[in-house]
């Protein structure tokens, strides 16, 4: 039987997106101080978007509003998977510390498609 999804906080995608966040802001504790009004404050805003934008969207009335965030959410990841690469060219991050945030960030992604493509299902033909 399928779990019953009361809140955004039931959401597996949701809790995986928290625990990227964390990733992120461990990650982002080595990086230089002269960064920390440059990358590291966008990483961290594009980071937590992703949480954000899924619970937001969970909370909206009607299912195009919350395809509407989780598009968003989509897009925050794909911002921060770009300052992840950046951070790694830039020498801030090691494989050590990238390849956990890529893996979890692709995961994420997946589950994000795989929510989209099911609430999609749900809306009235056009």
């Amino acid at each position: 039987m399928a779990e019953v999804v009361k809140s955004f906080r039931d959401l597996q995608v949701w809790r995986e997106a928290i625990d990227l966040v964390e990733l992120v802001y461990r990650a982002l504790a080595t990086f230089p101080a002269d960064e920390r009004f440059g990358l590291t404050s966008q990483f961290r805003r594009s980071s937590v978007s992703v949480p954000s934008n899924i619970a937001e969207g969970h909370a909206r009335p009607t299912t195009r509003d919350y395809l509407r965030f989780l598009g968003i959410s989509l897009g925050s990841l794909a911002e921060m998977e770009t300052q992840l690469l950046i951070s790694h060219r830039l020498g801030y991050l090691d494989d050590a510390a990238l390849d956990p945030i890529a893996q979890s960030s692709t995961r994420i992604g997946r589950m994000l498609r795989t929510l989209m493509k099911s609430l999609q299902a749900k809306l009235p033909a056009p």
